[in-house]
């Protein structure tokens, strides 16, 4: 199994996961064009998606899913609260929706999926593990707090895409107005470095070898920042946990499980 993250930042989000003949994305935040470009530098082609995996219907993570699904039929697999949320605002997509409840696991070609609730201000967001059988990953972006429900599932995935998304003193000093700082810190908003560096602390104790940070505001964090706080952490319990970060617009190296 490999993933390669195609964008991730606040302004777009999409994953690529391959096993055997299986590929999928987890979002389509980005263009169609920009997701045609990079899955084509991957050897691929829309019409190989064996679906898409939706956490959630915020642009920034399903921007580019209306025009690519007009071009290819591909199954899209999200909650019913997403699903509706889709089917509202892009009703295009309508006939390409299949439910995958909240808590459920499915199989997808080679891959078996788990989707989790997470806590975020979107209808009803989730994020995803997907597993070849021998090794697991864990998408665990767009979560204002991490609950017991989300620490039970990830635990024991091998490599983790943690959502790092930004600084709070950056929140605080920055220009966004009150309300949406207020939003970006809540309990239903995102992780902040010191959260994700709890987090990763946590996993790497329990098994997870791998982290990749995800999601980064452009406005609200550097990588430097992110990268500084959850290795620092590592390196204070004296866990040996491998941390990369996914480029915000470009196609990542290759992570191989």
């Amino acid at each position: 199994m490999i993933l390669r993250t195609l964008a991730s930042s606040s302004s777009g989000n999409c994953v690529l996961v391959q096993s055997g003949g299986t590929s999928v994305l987890l979002d389509a935040g980005i263009s169609c064009r920009k997701i045609t470009q990079r899955l084509r530098e991957c050897g691929l082609t829309p019409g190989d998606l064996s679906g898409i995996l939706v956490t959630h219907e915020h642009t920034d993570h399903v921007a580019g899913l209306s025009v690519l699904l007009k071009r290819r039929h591909i199954p899209v697999y999200a909650s019913e609260g997403t699903c509706n949320a889709l089917a509202f605002r892009q009703p295009e997509a309508a006939g390409h929706l299949m439910v995958a409840p909240a808590g459920s696991y499915f199989q997808l070609g080679s891959l078996t999926v788990t989707s989790f609730p997470t806590s975020h201000d979107a209808a009803q967001s989730v994020g995803y593990t997907v597993s070849d059988g021998t090794h697991t990953a864990a998408l665990v972006t767009d979560l204002g707090v991490v609950t017991d429900y989300v620490d039970q599932v990830v635990t024991g995935a091998e490599l983790v895409l943690l959502e790092a998304n930004h600084d709070v003193g950056m929140v605080r000093n920055g220009s966004y107005p009150r309300r949406l700082q207020e939003r970006i810190l809540g309990q239903q908003g995102h992780l902040c470095n010191e959260a994700a560096a709890e987090f990763a602390v946590s996993l790497a104790k329990r098994g997870t070898s791998r982290f990749v940070l995800s999601h980064l505001s452009r406005d609200n964090n550097r990588p430097e920042l992110a990268h500084a706080a959850v290795e620092g952490a590592l390196e204070r319990e004296g866990l040996k946990a491998q941390v990369c970060l996914a480029p915000r617009d470009a196609l990542s190296p290759v992570f191989a499980l």
